[in-house]
C-alpha cells in the first residue's frame, strides 16, 4: 500500500495540515501510523466525518491551565509549565537556581539550601515569573498592548535590586541605551514609537500563525524596550499568543539557547533557524500534552 504525507493528505482533503495531524493523533484515520515524528497515511484513507456542531467542543489547553490554576492542582500541565518555563527562561538569562530548587519554591513556597549560596534576585525573579505566567494565562485572550507588556515587566522585576536603581525603569521603557548579543538596539527615545508600530502591525493580522508570533518576537527583541528582562518578557508573550490562537506553545530549553540566539540573529536571512528551534521545543511540549492526555 502507498502512504502519503500530512501535506499531501491536507491538499487531497482540502483541510489544514494541523487538522490532518489532529485526526491522526485522535485515531480517526484508519491505518495511519508514526515513523519517528512523521505520520504515514494510507492514500485511500477516508476523510473523517465532521463532528456534530451541537456537541460540546473539546476543552482547550488554555481551559485546562485556567482550571488547574484556579484549583491549585498539583502535578498537572499547569504545574509542569510553571516549573519548566520559569526554570529555562530564567536560566537562559543567567539564573543559577537548579530545576529542583525552582520546583521546590513553586510547590512549597520555601527554599531548600545545602552548602549553597543563593542570589536573592534569582529567588525573587523566580517567584515573580510564576506570577507572570498566571497573568498570561488569565489574559491569554486579550489583545497584546503596551500596557500589558509593561505590566509583565513590572511583575518580573518588582522587588529586585534593579528596581532600587534610579536609572532602571521597572515597568517602563529603558532610559539608557543597551545592546544584545553585540548588536545595537533601539535608542531609548525611539522605543515608544517603535513599539507602537510593531503592535499596530502585529494586531492588524486577524488570525496569527506560528511564524507571525516568531516574527513579533524577533522584532521585539531587536527593539529591546526594557533595560533588562526583555528575553523573559518576550518568551512569555510568545507563550500567551500561542494559547490565544490555539497553537501548541513551547518552552525554549536552556540547551537550545545557542540555536535560539542564532535564530534571532539570522531571522532576516534564514527563518528556518529559529523556526526549527521553536518547533523542536514545541515537540517537547507536545510530549507533555500526550502524557497528560490533552488533545491538541
Amino acid at each position: 500500500m502507498r502512504y502519503l504525507s500530512v501535506t499531501e493528505i491536507a491538499k487531497k482533503w482540502n483541510v489544514s495540515e494541523r487538522s490532518v495531524r489532529n485526526y491522526c493523533a485522535q485515531g480517526r484515520v484508519y491505518g495511519a501510523f508514526l515513523t519517528g515524528k512523521t505520520w504515514n497515511i494510507p492514500e485511500n484513507a477516508d476523510k473523517p466525518v465532521r463532528t456534530n456542531k451541537n456537541k460540546k467542543q473539546p476543552i482547550t489547553l488554555l481551559d485546562i491551565l485556567k482550571e488547574q490554576k484556579a484549583g491549585k492542582y498539583p502535578g498537572g500541565i499547569y504545574h509542569k509549565t510553571q516549573v519548566d518555563l520559569t526554570y529555562n527562561s530564567n536560566h537562559i538569562e543567567g539564573s543559577r537556581l537548579t530545576h529542583d530548587q525552582i520546583r521546590y519554591i513553586f510547590e512549597t513556597n520555601t527554599i531548600s539550601v545545602e552548602n549553597d549560596v543563593l542570589n536573592v534576585d534569582d529567588v525573587i525573579e523566580t517567584v515573580n515569573h510564576f506570577r507572570c505566567i498566571d497573568l498570561i494565562i488569565d489574559h491569554a485572550k486579550a489583545a497584546l498592548t503596551e500596557k500589558f507588556i509593561k505590566e509583565l515587566h513590572l511583575l518580573l522585576k518588582n522587588g529586585t535590586s534593579d528596581s532600587r536603581k534610579d536609572w532602571f525603569a521597572v515597568g517602563d521603557y529603558k532610559k539608557l541605551p543597551n545592546e544584545v548579543g553585540g548588536m545595537d538596539t533601539a535608542l531609548p527615545e525611539e522605543v515608544a514609537d517603535k513599539m507602537k508600530m510593531l503592535l499596530t502591525e502585529y494586531n492588524a493580522r486577524e488570525e496569527k500563525t506560528f511564524e507571525d508570533i516568531l516574527d513579533f518576537h524577533v522584532k521585539f527583541e531587536r527593539i529591546h524596550p526594557f533595560q533588562d528582562g526583555n528575553g523573559r518578557v518576550g518568551r512569555l508573550i510568545m507563550f500567551k499568543e500561542c494559547l490565544k490562537y490555539n497553537i501548541v506553545p513551547f518552552i525554549i530549553d536552556d540547551n537550545l539557547k545557542l540555536f535560539y540566539y542564532r535564530g534571532l540573529k539570522e531571522w532576516n536571512n534564514e527563518k528556518g533557524y529559529l523556526t526549527d528551534t521553536c518547533l523542536t521545543a514545541q515537540d517537547k511540549y507536545k510530549a507533555y500534552l500526550d502524557y497528560f492526555r490533552i488533545p491538541y
